[in-house]
């Protein structure tokens, strides 16, 4: 496992990192001993930042976390996110006492005394551009109850915004095959003010795994069955805001570009770590046999230029249309 550095935190992450969104609920049916076993394994492969957030099951998800640091004894770091338990989730919200609420629950989830990085989890866009939150975050820093913040956004634009403030240490975004758009547009802003990048949904919700069928079925507690057009949350974060059919085929075309010995979700996972300004990719597992499948690409040859242009032209001619304007 190869390590990169995540912005002004100073941390050494590892380049393919742990998504804890799918062991803490929204994704089906989750087995707790099956979860603990997916962390642990990651930490053997040397994997050390994992990505939660307080509303993943309720916080069912941190206190995974929490119980895997008491079980072992290498460091390692938990990035988490606040924000989403405001009811209604408005910017009016995001005061300093609700948010001082988050950061100290998060703390007990995590059984931790200060949060290693807390990131606004997609606020709301007027929030980001009035940036008084920010003086917050700065003042939280500053008391000791978290050491970094960064913010996990939706849009190219929110996160260009999120940069302008110096205490900003990181950026979550939507990045993968099918969503382009960062690379084009952020990554020189952040590459120029240290600005490490967790890049999110790298499969596309399991699209870009090359598993799902037209006739697969997803249970009545997961995401990509309830929130395909946005009613729960962001369509942007099912599938990557891709039609389902439109993936399938846009899989269909990437699949000859793949090189034997690779799976399509190694070539996804290795796609993104083309980017040099990407600090690491954050997939989702339930099960060591995945953590490992996600783990293997960090170790994998560089694409060609002929890969990386095939994986381009399959994204110009089907995806761009969909997604390009919209994130």
């Amino acid at each position: 496992m190869h390590d990169r550095r995540l912005g002004k935190t100073g941390y050494d992450v590892s380049a393919i990192s742990f998504g804890a969104w799918a062991i803490g609920g929204t994704w089906g049916a989750v087995d707790d001993e099956e979860s603990l076993a997916a962390l642990h394994r990651a930490l053997d492969l040397g994997i050390n930042l994992f990505d939660t957030a307080d509303v993943y099951g309720d916080g069912h998800s941190e206190r995974l976390i929490a119980r895997l640091r008491r079980e072992r004894s290498e460091p390692f770091y938990v990035a988490t996110k606040a924000g989403r338990r405001l009811n209604p989730h408005v910017a009016s919200g995001y005061t300093r006492e609700n948010l001082r609420g988050f950061i100290e629950r998060s703390l007990r989830n995590l059984e931790q005394d200060a949060l290693d990085l807390l990131q606004l989890h997609c606020p709301p866009p007027e929030v980001i551009e009035r940036g008084e939150v920010f003086g917050l975050l700065d003042d939280f820093k500053q008391e000791g109850l978290l050491r970094a913040y960064g913010v996990s956004v939706e849009t190219v634009g929110e996160a260009l915004k999120a940069t302008e403030h110096p205490g900003v240490a990181s950026i979550q975004i939507i990045f993968n095959a099918f969503r382009f758009k960062p690379a084009e547009e952020f990554f020189a802003a952040a590459r120029e003010r240290d600005v490490g990048i967790l890049a999110r949904v790298p499969l596309a919700s399991g699209l870009l795994t090359g598993k799902l069928r037209r006739d697969s079925r997803f249970a009545e507690d997961d995401h990509r069955t309830f929130n395909r057009h946005g009613e729960a949350f962001d369509r942007g974060e099912t599938f990557s805001g891709v039609d389902y059919e439109t993936g399938l085929e846009a899989v269909e075309r990437l699949r000859p570009l793949v090189p034997e010995g690779m799976t399509l979700a190694q070539f996804a996972l290795r796609w993104i770590l083309m980017f040099p300004e990407v600090s690491c990719a954050i997939p989702g597992a339930r099960n060591p046999a995945q953590v490992e499948g996600n783990a293997a690409a960090a170790d994998l040859p560089p694409l060609t230029p002929e890969q990386m242009e095939g994986v381009r032209a399959v994204y110009d001619g089907l995806i761009r249309p969909q997604v390009q304007a919209l994130w």
